[in-house]
């Protein structure tokens, strides 16, 4: 039963993502604005532009999975379906892991498109091990997702604006956006010692939000 529930409840929302298309024609140019932004900031030094594209890479995804999420909530916020998942039967924590499935699959793609565009306008390179980069990002989006699923509710239930919603989140994925930065800094200069060690805290992490949304999800939607 919970597993139908989570892929009732991703599917719903990857669906209205498709027709939406709000990660391409919002999100999307929000990161790379953010990206841009940053890039001119530091200026033409292109050993300075790599050594800080993984710190911009994963700040640019930490307020993609802000946007992202709270927009999610957006759409069923005005069409009343906060209600129909709160009166329906399905476990509560199971609609919490079918969100965060899809707010994973749309970060995870805006991910790939934004280290594309980090790859072309900063050099950064992929290094020897690129299959421990692909972890690395799953994982840490993984987490991004996972919080963003979470406290995207609040957003849209009067409790926090949106604009102070990435004010709420960064404190709570700071060791995730941390463990990721780091993990990708030494794989991309061919450095794997340690990587393991970062890796583990960013699944240590990722199972803790997780515990967590499942656990208190039904709560925050009932308030």
């Amino acid at each position: 039963m919970t597993a139908r529930v989570i892929r009732a409840i991703a599917a719903k929302d990857l669906r209205i993502e498709l027709r939406s298309r709000s990660a391409v024609n919002a999100v999307l140019p929000f990161a790379a604005t953010i990206l841009l932004a940053l890039g001119f900031a530091l200026g033409p030094d292109r050993l300075l532009l790599q050594q800080t594209a993984p710190g911009l890479l994963w700040v640019a995804a930490l307020f993609a999975s802000v946007e992202l999420c709270h927009r999610a909530y957006l759409t069923e916020a005005a069409n009343g379906a906060l209600e129909g998942l709160l009166l329906g039967p399905a476990d509560k924590g199971a609609v919490f892991l079918g969100k965060a499935a899809a707010a994973f699959v749309q970060l995870l793609a805006l991910f790939v498109v934004t280290t594309g565009i980090v790859i072309v306008l900063f050099g950064l390179p992929l290094g020897p091990d690129p299959a421990l980069l692909a972890l690395t990002a799953v994982l840490g989006v993984a987490g991004l997702s996972a919080m963003g699923a979470l406290l995207g509710l609040l957003a849209v239930q009067g409790r926090t604006r949106q604009a102070a919603l990435p004010v709420i989140v960064l404190p709570l994925v700071t060791p995730v956006i941390i463990a990721a930065t780091r993990a990708t800094v030494a794989l991309t200069q061919g450095q794997s010692a340690g990587v393991g060690g970062w890796l583990g805290l960013l699944v240590a992490f990722d199972a803790a939000f997780l515990a967590a949304g499942y656990l208190v999800y039904g709560n925050l939607l009932e308030d």
